[in-house]
C-alpha cells in the first residue's frame, strides 16, 4: 500500500499556514520535547472534544487560546534577527503569562458570565493583559498589519466623541471596552474564536494527517501522471495539483509552498520563465481556498456567522470553484501554445495506472468526509474528527503492509524506493511498524497544532474587532455611509466593496479580511439589494465577500503567495504578483457574475438546468482566458480579443440578456455565443493558415 516518489523533488514536510512567520527550530532536546507536548496535547485535547462535545460556553474557547498563546509565543520569536535554535528565557514568560490570562476565563467562568457590565478590577487586568498579548502574538506568528488595525478599531471605541460626521458615537471608557471585549461573549469569545476553537483545528489537523501519510505527494504525482506530458505539462499539473491540494488544505500559502517546491521547478525545465512559473503556482494555489470540500478557515467562518450548514457553502462554492480553475487552466494552456512549450518526455513522468492505484488507499480518508460532511449531513465538527480517525487508520494499515509485504519484497529482489520510509527500514528494519505508525501520528497531532497557532491568534484579534463594531454600532454606521456614497446603486456599493476588501486583504490574511468586511460592508450590499428589490441571498453577498478577501493573497504590491512562489522560482516578487494577477482575473470578475445570477450558487435551480448551464459558463471561461491571454489559435487582434470579451459574459450569464429594453432569452443567447466562437474559429484557421503558407512561401 505505499506510494513510490517518481520525481527527485521533495514536498516540505511542514506546511504553513496563510500568513504564518518563520517558526523556531530548537535545537535543545528539551524545547523540543516541551514544544511537541504542549502541541500534540492541544490536538488531542480538540480530538477529545470532538468525540464527546465541546466544553460548554467560553471553556472549549479558553483552553484552545492557552494552547495556542503558549504555542505563539514558544514558536515564534520578537524579531526576525532573533536566534531560531533557542526559546529565549522572556519568551517563556510571555508564554506562561499569556496562557494563564486565557485559562482564567476556563477558571472562573460562572464568575465571569455574572460579572459582564460590573467587572471587578482584577478581572479588567487580566483582560487588558490578554488583549495586549494576543495583539502581541499575532504580530508575531501573522503579520503587524492586523493588530495594528485592531489597535486603530480599540482607540476609535475610545475617542468616538472626537470623531467628525456619522462615524462619532458616545465613546466608551477603558474599563468598559475590556468589560465588553473581554467579558461578553459579543468580543473575544465570540464566533472567529469559537470557529477556530472547533472545526477550523480539526481540519487543519486533518490536512496535516493528509499530508504526513503521503496524500500531498500522491495528489501531485497524479496530476504529473495526468497531465505532465501535454503542452506546458508541468503547469497544467501545477493547476490541478494545486485545486486538489486546496480541497484538503485551504491555504494559499500552504498550497504555493508545497505542490509549487515540485511544479515551479518543473516549469522552467520545459521552458516557462521564472516568473511565469510562479505566477501559474500563486493563480493556482489562490483559487485553492475556493474549491470544497476545505475552503479555508473564513469558511467555516462564514457558516457561523450566516446561520447556514457548511454543506450550503460548499455547494454554492462548487460551480464558481470549477470556472475559476478553468479560466486559470486555459490560459495556462493558451499561454504554452503561444510560446511553443512542450511537456515533459515519458521517462520523466510517473506512470498513470500504476500511480492511481497504489496509492488509492490515501483518497480513504477524503472519500470519508466528504461522504460524512456531504452525503449524510453530519456537523463539520464531527465529520472532520471520523475522518482523523480515518486517516489514523490508513497509517496503521499502510504501514503494517509496508512492514509485512511491500518492503520485505522489494529488498528481496534487490529494488530500490524514493520513499524515505523504505531507507528507514533498510537501516533499521527491527520494530520499524510501530515506530514509523507512532512517528506519523504524533508528528501529524503536533503539526496540526503548531499549524493552527496563528491562526488561534488571529482568530482572537478578529474576535477583539468584531468586539468593537458591536460596541459603538459601526457595522450599521458604515452601512449607512455605503449606502449614501452609492446612492442606492447595488454595483456602486459592490464596487466600494471590492477596493475596501483588495486594500484590506493587502495586508492581511484571507480569514480576517473575510471577517472584518462580512461586519463591515456585507449590511450594505445587504441593504441596498433589499431597497432595490432584489432580495441578494446572504450567501451571495458573503461569498462575494470572501472571493476578493482570497484574491487580495496575489494582489500586487503586497502579494504574500508571490513573495513565497518567487523564492522558489528566484523571480522578482513584484514581477510574479503581477502575472499571478493577470492569470487570475477570472476571480475578480466571478464574484460580479454570481452576485448578478445566483444561479451559479444552485441556488432557485435544478440538476436539468445545471446540466445546460455549466458546460455554457465553461465554455464562457474558456472565452475569457482567450481574451486575457490574447491568443487562441493565432494571435487574436483588438477586436476578436473584445468579441471573446462579450462572448464570455454572454455565456456565463444564466439569465439570458438584456440590451437596454430588449430580453434575449438564455438559449438564443447562448447560441448567438456558440455560433460566434464558431465564426472566430474559422476565421483563426484561415488566419494561420495564410500565415503558414507566406511563411513556407517567403525565400531563404
Amino acid at each position: 500500500m505505499s506510494t513510490e516518489q517518481h520525481s527527485g523533488q521533495q514536498v516540505p514536510t511542514s506546511t504553513p499556514q496563510e500568513g504564518a512567520g518563520q517558526e523556531r527550530q530548537p535545537i535543545g532536546i528539551t524545547a523540543r520535547t516541551v514544544l511537541a507536548v504542549v502541541a500534540i496535547s492541544m490536538s488531542i485535547f480538540q480530538l477529545y472534544t470532538g468525540f464527546f462535545g465541546e466544553l460548554s460556553g467560553a471553556k472549549q474557547l479558553s483552553i484552545h487560546l492557552t494552547f495556542a498563546m503558549v504555542l505563539c509565543f514558544l514558536l515564534y520569536p520578537h524579531s526576525k534577527k532573533a536566534p531560531r535554535h533557542v526559546i529565549a528565557l522572556v519568551d517563556i514568560l510571555l508564554a506562561a503569562i499569556a496562557g494563564g490570562a486565557s485559562l482564567y476565563m476556563f477558571l472562573n467562568y460562572e464568575h465571569v458570565v455574572y460579572s459582564v457590565g460590573n467587572p471587578a478590577t482584577y478581572d479588567l487586568l487580566i483582560g487588558g493583559l490578554l488583549i495586549v498579548l494576543i495583539l502581541e502574538a499575532t504580530r508575531r506568528s501573522i503579520s503587524p498589519m492586523l493588530p495594528i488595525i485592531t489597535i486603530v478599531f480599540l482607540i476609535y471605541a475610545y475617542i468616538g466623541p472626537h470623531i467628525p460626521g456619522e462615524l462619532a458615537h458616545r465613546g466608551f471608557n477603558v474599563s468598559r471596552i475590556i468589560d465588553h471585549v473581554f467579558m461578553s461573549s459579543e468580543g473575544l469569545w465570540g464566533v472567529p474564536l469559537r470557529v477556530s476553537a472547533t472545526f477550523v483545528f480539526l481540519f487543519v489537523l486533518f490536512g496535516a494527517f493528509l499530508e504526513k501519510m503521503g496524500a500531498g505527494d500522491y495528489l501531485i504525482n497524479l496530476s504529473f501522471a495526468t497531465m505532465g506530458r501535454f503542452r506546458g505539462g508541468p503547469a497544467k499539473a501545477a493547476v490541478v495539483a494545486s485545486g486538489a491540494m486546496g480541497s484538503i488544505s485551504g491555504s494559499s500559502i500552504a498550497n504555493t509552498v508545497t505542490t509549487g517546491s515540485m511544479t515551479i521547478p518543473l516549469m522552467k525545465k520545459v521552458g516557462f520563465k521564472p516568473h511565469a512559473a510562479g505566477a501559474v503556482e500563486v493563480a493556482a494555489s489562490t483559487n485553492g481556498q475556493l474549491m470544497p470540500p476545505i475552503m479555508g478557515a473564513a469558511a467555516f467562518i462564514m457558516a457561523e456567522m450566516i446561520g447556514m450548514p457548511y454543506f450550503e457553502i460548499v455547494k454554492a462554492a462548487a460551480i464558481p470553484a470549477l470556472l475559476s480553475y478553468t479560466a486559470i487552466f486555459s490560459i495556462v494552456h493558451l499561454e504554452a501554445v503561444k510560446e511553443n512549450i512542450r511537456g515533459l518526455k515519458k521517462e520523466e513522468t510517473p506512470e498513470l495506472i500504476k500511480t492511481f492505484i497504489t496509492g488509492l488507499h490515501y483518497l480513504i480518508p477524503l472519500f470519508v468526509l466528504i461522504w460524512l460532511l456531504l452525503v449524510w449531513f453530519w456537523t463539520p465538527t464531527t465529520s472532520a474528527t471520523w475522518s482523523i480517525l480515518a486517516a489514523t487508520l490508513v497509517i496503521v494499515g499502510n504501514n503494517f503492509f509496508r512492514s509485512t509485504v511491500s518492503y520485505p519484497r522489494l529488498q528481496a529482489k534487490g529494488e530500490e524506493s524514493l520513499e524515505a520510509a523504505y531507507k528507514e527500514y533498510v537501516h533499521h528494519p527491527d520494530n520499524f511498524f510501530i515506530r514509523r505508525t507512532l512517528g506519523e501520528i504524533l508528528t501529524s497531532l503536533e503539526t496540526g497544532a503548531r499549524n493552527m497557532a496563528g491562526i488561534a491568534a488571529a482568530c482572537a484579534c478578529c474576535g477583539i474587532i468584531i468586539g468593537v463594531i458591536t460596541l459603538t454600532g459601526l457595522g450599521m454606521k458604515m452601512a449607512m455611509l455605503i449606502s449614501a456614497a452609492a446612492g442606492s446603486n447595488l454595483f456602486l456599493s459592490l464596487l466600494f466593496s471590492v477596493l475596501a476588501c483588495i486594500i484590506l486583504g493587502m495586508g492581511l490574511p484571507t480569514t480576517a479580511t473575510y471577517i472584518i468586511m462580512a461586519a463591515m460592508t456585507a449590511p450594505a450590499i445587504l441593504t441596498i439589494s433589499q431597497n432595490l428589490g432584489a432580495e441578494l441571498p446572504l450567501i451571495a453577498i458573503h461569498l462575494f465577500v470572501f472571493y476578493y478577501g482570497i484574491v487580495a493573497d496575489d494582489t500586487p504590491p503586497v502579494g504574500l503567495c508571490a513573495y513565497a512562489a518567487a523564492g522558489i522560482s528566484g523571480s522578482d516578487p513584484v514581477r510574479t504578483g503581477l502575472k499571478s494577477f493577470r492569470l487570475d482575473l477570472a476571480a475578480f470578475t466571478l464574484p460580479f457574475m454570481f452576485i448578478y445570477n445566483t444561479k451559479l450558487l444552485m441556488i432557485d435551480t435544478n440538476l436539468t438546468e445545471l446540466a445546460y448551464l455549466v458546460p455554457m459558463c465553461i465554455l464562457g471561461m474558456f472565452c475569457w482566458a482567450v481574451f486575457i491571454q490574447g491568443f487562441w489559435l493565432v494571435r487574436t487582434k483588438l477586436f476578436e480579443r473584445l468579441i471573446f470579451l462579450g462572448l464570455a459574459f454572454i455565456l456565463v450569464n444564466p439569465s439570458g440578456l438584456n440590451i437596454g429594453q430588449v430580453h434575449i432569452p438564455l438559449h438564443l443567447a447562448n447560441a448567438s455565443g456558440i455560433a460566434g466562437m464558431t465564426l472566430l474559429f474559422v476565421w483563426q484557421r484561415l488566419r494561420r493558415k495564410k500565415a503558414s503558407e507566406t511563411y513556407q512561401t517567403e525565400p531563404a
